[in-house]
């Protein structure tokens, strides 16, 4: 049993999650300056912005884990596609600044 009130359950609770949303929220920043760099390299050698046999194998892998950690496999592809497609716009982009200098 807890000697806490529900309100202060709560509180933990929400503190709780506020943390791991800030952590997600660093965790992205860093999984994009990384698909910056890919997506420079991309355009430096004039290589597709995406790369459909690697997301397969991502989505895959993906699912995987979340069945494992007891996520629903369905969320963690929609939300790979979802950071996916934003990354290969950001490809798209470097690429045509590239071609343009």
């Amino acid at each position: 049993m807890t000697d806490r009130t529900p309100a202060e359950r709560l509180e933990l609770l929400r503190s709780s999650i506020d943390n791991i949303d800030a952590a997600l929220i660093h965790m992205l920043a860093e999984r994009f300056r990384c698909t910056q760099e890919v997506g420079r390299l991309k355009a430096e050698f004039e290589m597709p912005a995406a790369d459909p046999a690697r997301e397969s194998r991502q989505i895959g892998r993906l699912r995987a884990l979340a069945e494992d950690a007891h996520l629903d496999p369905e969320f963690a592809e929609k939300w790979f596609n979802f950071v996916v497609a934003e990354v290969i716009q950001h490809h798209t982009q470097i690429a045509d600044e590239h071609k343009a200098s």
